[in-house]
């Protein structure tokens, strides 16, 4: 269960980590009852990212200018999902920002600290620099420093940056989290440090055992259990490299993040990333639409020239992984089929070519030219979370299986450096 930005940060006061003078609003016109000095901050409190690009945070510096901004905030829907409560919080003026995280390894089996001396929403930069410390035995200071170390903090700093980390692992610890992220930590200009954003997933198996997550006050859209065919939703992630050969497809910004971060350590940038979301559906019609909105991804990956490698990690359920195999095994066999069909034209065009000298070409095959080839398929490396029952579908040398990531991750880049 992931938590909204207001959620979250209640739990980061709960273990002294520094948060911001803030008050929750549910009707723009409770604005003229802000208790918090201009100029504010107001955010929209949805699960997605992105808020700030989508318009969902807008700075303001009196009460008409928050009421205006509340209004148009409380109408703006990001990625399918309306807000029903805005965040108005003090403004802060940093010096510099920086990114914190922990996210729980599956494949590792372990927690895994990650940092980058260069926060808030220039992603790339926030990438190039990020860095990662495995927790291999029980949790002390030393990680964290080792941490503070790596994204070259220095001082005071890296003490200060250490105590936050150490009392973001506590809650990690303590509630049972997948996923604790502060981005950005604003540092201003007396070393002073403040959690400006913030995100947390629960366990969903955790959730019961977690009576203060109970009072957290969830909406309608977090409380929902049912299926939502409005919840599946892809976006692409603002990282770009135009010069490289691999795509990334995951459930999750977390699970993006990690990901391109190894590909990263092996000094292969990917061309791109792209987010598919709030899928947790088994029902067949919701399987089918999750196999659409695959299908458009792919679609959408293929106008990006160079693309050599597909990787797809999401960790989601059996029937889930099911569709993502039968889904790729039968884009494989329609891009081949195709490319089959464009070659046995080309040789129907180069012998029109030759018998009249190109005079019907244009009449015959207005959609060919003489010296088109067909792209290549791409190689799809599929790291799923649950492979059995798979046996019985038609796999091709084009998909390789693994549930291990960075054997996945060593294949793609195999494959990369062969081709």
């Amino acid at each position: 269960m992931e938590l909204l930005e207001y959620q979250a940060k209640e739990l980061f006061r709960m273990v002294g980590i520094p948060i911001l003078p803030s008050q929750t609003i549910k009707d723009s016109r409770k604005i003229k009852q802000l208790q918090i000095p201009y100029p504010v901050v107001l955010k929209s409190q949805v699960r997605s990212g992105g808020r700030g690009k989508a318009g969902g945070v807008r700075f303001v510096a009196n009460t008409i200018d928050a009421i205006a901004a509340a209004r148009n905030i409380f109408n703006l829907p990001i990625l399918g999902e309306y807000p029903e409560v805005i965040l108005a919080e003090a403004h802060y003026n940093t010096e510099r920002e920086v990114f914190l995280a922990i996210v729980l390894d599956y494949d590792l089996q372990s927690p895994v600290l990650l940092g980058s001396a260069f926060g808030g929403m220039n992603v790339d930069l926030l990438l190039t620099n990020l860095q990662q410390v495995v927790v291999e035995a029980e949790f002390s200071l030393f990680y964290a420093r080792r941490l503070a170390a790596k994204m070259g903090l220095s001082g005071k700093l890296i003490c200060s940056v250490s105590d936050i980390i150490a009392k973001m692992y506590r809650l990690f610890f303590e509630k049972d989290l997948d996923l604790i992220e502060i981005n950005p930590l604003g540092i201003n200009t007396q070393g002073e440090l403040m959690a400006l954003d913030g995100k947390i997933k629960v366990n969903d198996y955790a959730v019961a055992r977690q009576p203060i997550v109970e009072t957290l006050n969830f909406s309608a859209q977090q409380s929902k259990t049912e299926p939502n065919l409005n919840q599946i939703n892809w976006r692409w992630l603002d990282w770009h490299h135009k010069l490289g050969k691999v795509a990334l497809i995951c459930g999750s910004f977390d699970s993006a993040l990690l990901t391109w971060d190894l590909f990263k350590q092996d000094k292969v940038t990917p061309a791109c990333s792209l987010l598919l979301e709030n899928s947790l559906i088994t029902e067949a019609d919701n399987l089918q639409l999750y196999r659409e909105k695959l299908w458009e991804i792919l679609a959408q990956l293929e106008t990006i020239k160079g693309i050599k490698v597909i990787v797809l990690n999401i960790w989601e359920s059996a029937a889930i992984s099911r569709e993502i195999v039968q889904t790729i095994s039968d884009y494989c066999r329609t891009a081949e089929e195709l490319t089959l069909l464009s070659k046995a034209e080309q040789v129907l065009v180069n012998s029109a070519i030759t018998a009249d000298n190109s005079s019907n070409l244009n009449v015959n095959y207005p959609n060919l030219k003489s010296n088109q080839t067909p792209s290549a398929t791409p190689y799809f490396i599929l790291r799923l979370l649950d492979q059995d029952n798979l046996e019985d579908l038609p796999l091709t040398e084009k998909i390789y299986l693994s549930s291990n990531l960075e054997a996945a991750i060593s294949e793609a880049i195999t494959i990369v450096k062969s081709n």
